[in-house]
């Protein structure tokens, strides 16, 4: 087997081209001792060759877990040719990862995607065999959305093997590479003595410690390098970085001709508006609103409406008691199934539509390239809360589930960013979360298009204080990580990409519906059907009630009170999409959605529906993801930690809520008085007061 290494930039069209040339035979993973996703496949022509689709990478200078992972992979797995895509659109940025990979050695096909665009929405050209004659190797310009030239790549994948030459830049930095490459050319393969050379001369700290180089040795290089600092008038890093971009500079200026150099593209033009400094925040805002209005209150409702109110509603339980009925089943096998399994799962995947149609929305926004401005925007707006606009990838990611988006925390550099991320990430609301939101604003606020997208904000609102407090802590004071991402241009989204993330996403939520809260309802059911002698009882005399009423005086300040909401906010804690089962199952008799919608609003305020819908989108996450953190943290104390004050900030903005509610009503609980007193000075404090830091000194901690 022959194996390939496909490489580029994010958002070089690298993964659309491996599903290309790999069809449906393709192996998902993570590499070993690192949660960054691991793609290998076979090529659909010829399955001799092996392509490992290595993570998407700025440099070989890794400051991610994902440079790292592509670094050690083109160093020490040796692949018998590397495949690098490059975005024809945007080709002096991507040519720097270029550059570095062919000073590894390896054999290299350039394969610059994207070239349908580049003419249309660039006004430019590029002159493929002058660029193929300037980097001695093939090239070749593909569309990898259309499918345009993938059989001359196929040709050029075939093509055998030769060693390219180099990239040579300043004599003046030439002569210090030479000198280090002579001191260990006996040490490592010939052809990757430039590499390690450049790496050494950067002073990589990691690479210099490989060699175990003799003190004397050490002293020579240090004495090479700072001879080149001398000369250049800049550290040894920045040298090499000017170095590849005046190469990069000659390739363009011989290679690229620009049309229009003073012309604005389609997407620039757009992007004066939606990255506007004061346009773009109001138009995300709308955005969202539209994405949510569409699932939660118009397309998604009309399946998740006919769902609940006739498939699980009437049509499945009346099918199921008659047949029960007729095989004269047990009055509690038949509860079982018809109250507990039909009625707790029923009431869950009656959201699916809505769920499908919310990832259908944010597919297409995120395929069309709108989501990675957004990205751009919040960076912008992170930066004045002492946030890293990293921190938004994760947060975005955790819109589909907060396991994956807890895991993209690697990608942050800086490990108290990287921390505190991880601890925030969860405030924004998942895919599980979306059927408390959808119960609650379609019960309490059926005709106000609003609650459904201001649970979103309400996500981002909870992370930008929690910014705003936690820096000022000694655990995670400091400067914030820079945020450096391509903006790719605007598309059409490929329909069949988007269908096919929807459906994984949409299976994945009925796989957890039809395991791990099949195995919650039927616990649910059994204990709210049964006391503490195991004797059947109503659900006001069993188990689950003598839990909830123990626990549920917490949250009378909050609105919700009682035992059936106290045991859907723990069992919430399995899988948050139990919170609706829960209820469903623990209000027995409440038979279909309408009616059970009218069983809530006549035990819950509307607004204590919403300080509710709060608690559960801000506490604790699902096990799952708590167990996630647990493995990103490394330690049970700083997971706790997290845990405690998820759960803190939750119940602080619950009260909030409900409190202020009842005061605009003129209506005052003496405890819920003093306790919204102390939570508003506590966030006073926190978000105003400042701190004074010093190392001898421990400021606010958690």
């Amino acid at each position: 087997m022959t194996t390939l290494a496909l490489v580029g930039n994010p958002n070089s069209g690298k993964t659309t081209l491996f599903n290309t040339l790999t069809g449906s035979n393709q192996h998902v993973g993570n590499w070993p001792g690192v949660t960054v996703e691991r793609k290998e496949g076979q090529l659909k022509q010829d399955h001799t060759y092996i392509i490992q689709d290595l993570p998407g990478s700025y440099s070989l200078s890794p400051y991610s877990s994902e440079e790292v992972v592509t670094r050690n992979f083109l160093i020490n797995n040796r692949p018998r040719k590397v495949l690098d895509v490059v975005d024809a659109t945007n080709l002096e940025r991507n040519l720097y990862l270029t550059l570095q990979v062919m000073e590894t050695g390896t054999p290299m096909v350039l394969i610059l995607n994207m070239m349908d665009l580049l003419e249309k929405q660039h006004n430019r050209k590029i002159n493929l065999k002058k660029l193929a004659y300037m980097l001695d190797m093939p090239v070749v310009g593909i569309s990898a959305l259309k499918h345009n030239n993938i059989d001359k790549l196929v040709d050029k994948i075939h093509d055998d093997e030769k060693t390219y030459a180099m990239p040579t830049y300043d004599p003046r930095l030439e002569s210090a590479i030479e000198m280090i490459k002579n001191l260990i050319k006996d040490r490592v393969d010939e052809d990757q003595t430039r590499f390690y050379a450049i790496k050494i001369f950067e002073r990589d700290q990691d690479i210099t410690d490989q060699f175990e180089f003799s003190d004397k040795q050490l002293s020579d290089i240090d004495d090479i390098i700072k001879t080149a600092e001398n000369i250049f008038d800049d550290e040894s890093d920045s040298i090499v970085v000017n170095a590849r971009y005046d190469y990069i500079a000659r390739i363009i200026n011989m290679c690229v001709i620009d049309n229009g150099d003073f012309s604005m593209s389609v997407s620039d033009r757009v992007d004066r508006i939606v990255t506007n400094r004061w346009l773009a925040l109001p138009i995300f805002v709308l955005v969202m609103w539209g994405v949510y209005y569409l699932s939660i209150q118009t397309v998604g409702t009309i399946g998740s409406d006919w769902i609940n109110d006739h498939l699980f509603g009437t049509i499945l339980p009346t099918a199921a008691t008659n047949f029960l009925t007729f095989l004269h089943v047990a009055p509690w096998l038949k509860g079982l199934i018809v109250d507990g399994i039909i009625g707790g799962i029923g009431s869950v995947l009656g959201f699916l539509p809505q769920i499908i149609m919310l990832f259908l929305c944010l597919g297409i926004l995120e395929d069309c390239g709108y989501m990675a401005r957004i990205a751009f925007v919040m960076d912008r707006l992170f930066h004045h809360f002492n946030l890293s606009g990293k921190s938004f990838i994760p947060m975005l990611i955790s819109t589909g589930c907060g396991v994956p988006g807890i895991m993209a925390t690697r990608t942050i550099e800086n490990d108290r960013d990287r921390r505190m991320t991880i601890m925030l990430t969860t405030f924004m609301p998942c895919s599980a979360k979306l059927t408390i939101i959808a119960l609650v604003s379609g019960t309490f606020f059926p005709n106000n298009s609003w609650v459904a997208p201001s649970a979103y904000f309400l996500g981002a609102l909870a992370v930008v204080c929690s910014g705003i407090f936690l820096k000022k802590t000694k655990m995670f004071s400091g400067d914030h990580s820079p945020f450096v991402m391509e903006l790719p241009a605007y598309h059409l989204p490929r329909l069949d990409n988007t269908l096919r993330s929807v459906g994984q996403r949409a299976y994945a939520f009925v796989y957890k519906a039809g395991t791990i809260i099949f195995l919650s309802c039927v616990a649910i059911w059994f204990l709210s059907s049964f006391n503490f002698k195991l004797q059947m009882v109503g659900e006001n005399s069993s188990i689950l009630q003598a839990m909830g009423a123990f626990i549920s005086p917490i949250f009378a300040p909050l609105g919700f009170g009682d035992w059936h909401a106290t045991v859907a906010v723990l069992a919430g804690l399995i899988a948050k999409e139990n919170c609706v089962g829960t209820l469903h199952i623990t209000f027995a008799g409440a038979g279909s959605a309408t009616a059970f919608h009218e069983v809530l609003r006549a035990n819950y305020s509307a607004m204590a529906g919403y300080a509710f819908l709060a608690f559960n989108m801000l506490c604790a996450p699902c096990f799952a993801s708590i167990g996630t953190m647990y493995k990103e943290f490394g330690d049970a104390k700083s997971t706790w930690r997290a845990v405690i004050y998820q759960t803190s900030v939750a119940y602080m903005a619950a009260l909030i809520i409900y409190q202020s509610s009842l005061w605009v009503n003129h209506v005052f609980s003496p405890v819920g008085v003093v306790l919204a007193a102390i939570v508003i000075a506590l966030i006073f404090y926190g978000l105003f007061v400042k701190h004074a830091q010093s190392d001898s000194e421990a400021v606010v901690s958690l």
